[in-house]
């Protein structure tokens, strides 16, 4: 059985940075490692070391930055 878990609005901002973070992280971090290194031997242990520092860097930056972003698109998109 599948249970639903609902997160008040409250958190909407927060819930949306975590895992907009998460998800750019993810595919920045894969994305310039293979660029950068290859699949060398250690490849997912780097990759992983570069994902958790990414997420901790992006995180609490698009905290920031969201708002910033919600207001300008409000400005340029027409009701």
């Amino acid at each position: 059985m599948v249970v639903a878990v609902k997160i008040d609005e409250k958190y909407s901002t927060v819930l949306f940075g975590a895992l907009m973070s998460l998800g750019m992280s993810f595919s920045m971090s894969l994305t310039l490692t293979i660029i950068n290194l290859g699949f060398v031997p250690d490849f997912f242990e780097r990759w992983l070391r570069a994902f958790a520092i990414g997420f901790v860097v992006s995180f609490p930056t698009s905290l920031i930055i969201i708002p910033f972003v919600r207001r300008a698109v409000d400005r340029l998109t027409v009701d």
